[in-house]
């Protein structure tokens, strides 16, 4: 059934955006299940965004095949499919509200954190630790998994790491690249995908890979402060809209 102009646009947006996350924006990217959620039900937007998150995570993985931080996917990689398996496990028993609401405090948190701090000076770089990454790293896998929403755990790791800006941004393409091929089993056991609209998931494929290199000729004639500071609001305004939404829903009963 042929979807409606105002569908097609707003796939083609959020395709984009996703884009834009594996050419080196990661932030962005979590926009896109909102997004498609005013016009669809938050479960098939997820469902119709993640083959878009596949396809464009393999241009994203070379373009950045050689910009990473070695460490943080050793950490983050294991504790992020082990979210997602935590995701898989309870997906019938969880609220994604309830973990929306507790993503955006915590990133809301984050952010003021890192604003009200910088007036005492810079902040030394903090080192990747295991528990930390652990931590971050399984919840970065289980939000993924609910609603792609893994960019703000992994934000609030690794942003205080103080990394160079291609090796964050090469870090974040490469594990959520390796999450969301993780990630297609369950959607599928879960049938997940039984509802998707396949020609709207074609039509808008091109776009996403578009936004892909987009993004990543951002990422490199950005700034550095300018780029980090960009993440930093970027989360903030994702973690008010995560609260606004779960205010709303609970308000709703």
């Amino acid at each position: 059934m042929a979807e409606p102009m105002s569908v097609i646009l707003v796939a083609m947006l959020a395709a984009f955006l996703v884009g834009m996350s594996k050419g080196g924006l990661p932030a962005v990217g979590a926009v896109a299940v909102p997004l498609m959620a005013l016009v669809m039900s938050p479960m098939l937007a997820a469902a119709l965004l993640l083959p878009i998150f596949c396809a464009t995570d393999l241009v994203g993985l070379w373009l950045y095949r050689k910009l990473y931080s070695a460490r943080n996917l050793a950490i983050l990689i294991p504790a992020g499919i082990l979210g997602v398996a935590i995701g898989w496990a309870v997906a019938a028993h969880i609220s994604d509200v309830f973990v929306g609401m507790l993503v955006g405090l915590t990133g809301i948190g984050f952010c003021l954190r890192i604003w009200l701090g910088s007036r005492r000076g810079p902040a030394k770089p903090r080192p990747a630790d295991l528990p930390g990454g652990v931590f971050w790293g399984t919840l970065m896998g289980f939000t993924s998994f609910v609603s792609h929403a893994g960019a703000p755990p992994f934000q609030m790791y690794v942003l205080p790491q103080k990394l160079e800006k291609l090796a964050f941004a090469g870090t974040a393409t490469i594990t959520f690249a390796v999450i969301n091929a993780v990630k297609i089993i369950p959607y599928w056991q879960l049938n997940s995908f039984s509802a998707v609209d396949s020609n709207l998931a074609l039509l808008v494929l091109p776009v996403g890979i578009a936004g892909t290199y987009a993004g990543a000729k951002l990422t490199r004639i950005i700034p550095d402060g300018l780029f980090f500071r960009l993440v930093h609001i970027t989360l903030f305004l994702i973690s008010l809209k995560l609260v606004g939404d779960a205010l709303l829903a609970f308000a709703r009963g």
